[in-house]
């Protein structure tokens, strides 16, 4: 690797070949990269280095960014994929060809999108996955944005959201641990009843409780060797203070959720929730 392909590696592998100009590289040195393969073109007016991020060459190749969950994920949010590439690009804007699986958002970005990136600003995924995704979904995504302090609930609020999203926005909370966590809330707000997150219990913070005296503990893969004898330890001590406790995991609340619903119903419909 020689100094401009160091150059197209720091911008993270694909770049447009007028930023290169701009920092001073002459067309003739890109040109004879691109000859000894030591570039390619993924479109014209970029070059792209032979290892390169293959979503971010496509990207470039069909001039759109990557956006919605495929950019969430790539952020390290909480995502649950749809085996989808999501990408954006304006209303009515010429596109390249895109491969089978991807999914174009044709939307006017809320933070204007520079022409030298690939990859929308957050707050423009999120404004697209409010758009896309089911609520429970868009909420753990939106809620991850927040927790992890990629995006302010304050900075949020001033930016021209649509009403699907500003609602979004003012439901979301901060106790949930994960996107597990997230879609409880929603799934359950038909009980209406009260349902607490993140409560101090008899010396552990509990995930949620619903009503006075039922717990809901979530499960994740931690949850094992000395944390799940710590955790049946504390299960113990709640019941003997009253609470009622039960624990889910990952596949229920995913692939199982009936049979979650249908125990915390009956829970609910036996009066486990209630002080005694």
């Amino acid at each position: 690797m020689d100094e401009l392909t160091d150059a197209v590696s720091q911008a993270g592998g694909v770049v447009r070949v007028s930023a290169l100009r701009s920092r001073g590289w002459s067309r003739r040195a890109i040109e004879r990269r691109l000859a000894t393969h030591m570039l390619t073109r993924p479109r014209d007016g970029w070059v792209a280095l032979p290892g390169a991020d293959p979503l971010l060459v496509a990207a470039a190749r069909a001039g759109v960014v990557l956006s919605c969950l495929t950019q969430a994920e790539r952020l390290g949010l909480w995502v649950q994929g749809d085996g989808c590439v999501h990408v954006a690009a304006p209303p009515k804007r010429h596109i390249g060809e895109v491969s089978d699986g991807t999914r174009v958002h044709w939307a006017r970005p809320l933070v204007p999108r520079h022409p030298d990136v690939l990859v929308d600003p957050v707050e423009n995924v999120l404004a697209v996955v409010a758009r896309c995704r089911p609520h429970e979904q868009a909420r753990a995504v939106w809620e991850s944005a927040l927790r992890q302090g990629l995006v302010v609930r304050e900075s949020l609020r001033l930016l021209p959201l649509a009403p699907l999203a500003r609602a979004l926005l003012e439901e979301c909370s901060l106790h949930s641990d994960s996107g597990l966590e997230t879609v409880i809330p929603v799934r359950l707000r038909f009980l209406r009843l009260p349902i607490r997150q993140q409560v101090w219990l008899a010396g552990h913070a509990v995930d949620f409780v619903i009503g006075d005296r039922l717990v809901l503990q979530v499960d994740g893969g931690h949850h094992v060797g000395a944390q799940r004898r710590s955790d049946i330890a504390h299960d113990a001590r709640l019941k003997l203070l009253g609470y009622h406790v039960i624990r889910i995991d990952y596949v229920q609340i995913m692939t199982r959720w009936s049979e979650v619903h249908d125990v915390i119903v009956r829970a609910v419909a036996q009066g486990l929730h209630r002080a005694r």
